[in-house]
């Protein structure tokens, strides 16, 4: 069977391996001239890497476990809100992992034959009819496919045209900046890493994770008021920001170099989209469900999706394809949808500020650590 997938992102790559493997004439578009991915790094929680699994693609991330001791919520001054213990949180939950995206993405798109995949090709609208699906780009046929994936990410333009009437993506109010670096050299970390940082007099928070056995992950969540500055000016304002918080966070933005440093107004569906399929039009990832990243689950939740839409499609007739997607649509769209809804709840949790906040904190340091264990593993868990 020919099956198209549309952008070559976490999700897109896994699931062209995942369909090339059960034997599907695969063909993978990307709009970009190269196939890669930018960025720092991904925190793949247990779900996704059971995920990865599922497709053959676990190995790499199951040789990156986080190196971590304790994890969890604090204050801006790195003092324990909700605190647990990391090591026993995965010996419950498997492995969860914070992994260079570039690193992941070559890890991934490494068993995907070179032949199978045409960078420089944006893939501008699809036309589909009773027999099959017509993928044009530059305003031209390119091929024509059994079943097309749409995996072009969070501002995916086939989603607008398959579905007109939904109203796209909402800003939050709210940016993102994340940088990695090598650890800088005598300052002290253990007690921050896999753990978030919030401040309830601004409602920003920073979080930090281990990649590997020496690189930092950091991102941060802070209000947006205005046009998003580009990184340097976004850098000196979140050094102003956060200049008394832990010592380490200040550091740590101030040792990673603008060029290093990414920044995003944070965004998110305005409401779950109506289906993700449309015949023989699947969409996944970003262009399906974009959340909020505040549960730490866009990538995960990707990967779930390439393991489903390959499973469904393993054994498939060009004839089974609306039907197999319209079971992987039954499948995937509740849970995304649940997890839209979660990823909000803790954003509007960690953003709080005033007197809201101050309640919020005193109930934070009241759980026992065995309990906050358990509450992150189940939070990793999803």
């Amino acid at each position: 069977m020919r099956v198209v997938v549309v952008g070559a992102g976490l999700g897109g790559v896994s699931a062209a391996v995942g369909l090339h493997r059960a034997g599907h004439e695969v063909t993978l578009y990307e709009r970009g001239t190269e196939l890669r991915e930018a960025g720092t790094a991904v925190v793949i929680t247990p779900n996704g890497v059971q995920a990865l699994d599922e497709l053959g693609l676990g190995e790499y991330v199951r040789s990156q476990p986080m190196l971590a001791v304790s994890g969890g919520l604090r204050d801006w001054r790195g003092r324990p809100l909700l605190v647990a213990d990391v090591a026993q949180a995965l010996q419950a939950i498997g492995t969860t992992a914070a992994v260079s995206r570039a690193r992941l993405h070559q890890a991934l798109r490494a068993p995907l034959p070179a032949e199978l995949v045409h960078t420089a090709t944006p893939v501008q609208r699809l036309e589909p009819d009773p027999t099959g699906v017509t993928v044009i780009s530059d305003g031209q046929p390119i091929t024509r496919a059994d079943a097309v994936i749409v995996a072009d990410g969070i501002g995916s333009r086939l989603r607008g045209q398959l579905f007109p009437d939904h109203p796209g993506l909402r800003q939050v109010g709210r940016l993102d900046l994340r940088g990695m670096l090598p650890h800088p050299l005598g300052l002290d970390v253990t007690g921050l890493l896999a753990g978030i940082l919030i401040d309830r007099r601004t409602g920003s928070m920073f979080g930090l994770f281990p990649v590997g056995e020496s690189d930092l992950y950091w991102f941060t969540d802070a209000a947006l008021n205005g046009a998003p500055p580009g990184a340097d000016e976004a850098r000196r304002e979140l050094l102003a920001l956060m200049a008394d918080w832990h010592p380490a966070v200040p550091a740590l933005i101030e040792a990673t170099p603008p060029a290093d440093i990414y920044v995003d107004p944070i965004a998110r569906l305005a409401e779950p989209l109506s289906s993700f399929a449309i015949g023989r039009i699947a969409l996944l990832g970003d262009a399906a469900h974009a959340m909020t990243p505040d549960l730490g689950q866009g990538a995960s939740q990707a990967f779930e999706d390439a393991a489903a839409v390959t499973r469904h499609l393993a054994d498939a007739e060009p004839a089974d394809v609306a039907e197999r997607l319209r079971r992987y649509d039954a499948e995937r769209r509740p849970r995304t949808s649940r997890m839209m809804r979660a990823s909000s709840r803790q954003s509007r949790l960690t953003s709080q500020t005033g007197a809201t906040a101050w309640l919020r904190d005193t109930l934070l340091r009241a759980v026992p650590r065995r309990l906050a264990t358990r509450q992150l593993a189940a939070m990793w868990r999803i």
